[in-house]
């Protein structure tokens, strides 16, 4: 893989530290490239978490989810199968009873 710097900031840097020894130059361009790619990876970090908060605050807030209550009791019609049930945990059992 081939380093290259991608930021104009680190182009002309690369250009005024440049010797004439090549693996002193190689370090250097590695050493350029990780910090250059830190800083893109932090100002991305930033920025999404910018944009993330402004979305926030203009969505409202998600309602309240209630966890449904799971009941189970043995069928009257069928012996292998039990009636199964998820209802809200306000409902009154003896309400939809006859």
């Amino acid at each position: 893989m081939e380093q290259e710097l991608r930021l104009s900031e680190f182009k002309a840097l690369y250009q005024t530290l440049k010797t004439n020894t090549p693996w002193i130059n190689h370090l250097l361009l590695g050493l350029l490239v990780w910090v250059e790619t830190k800083l893109i990876d932090n100002r991305v970090q930033v920025e999404l978490n910018e944009s993330i908060n402004e979305w926030e605050d203009v969505l409202p807030s998600p309602p309240d989810y209630v966890t449904p209550v799971y009941t189970e009791k043995p069928s009257e019609t069928s012996t292998s199968l039990p009636e199964m049930r998820l209802t809200a945990p306000w409902y009154d059992e003896t309400y939809g009873e006859k």
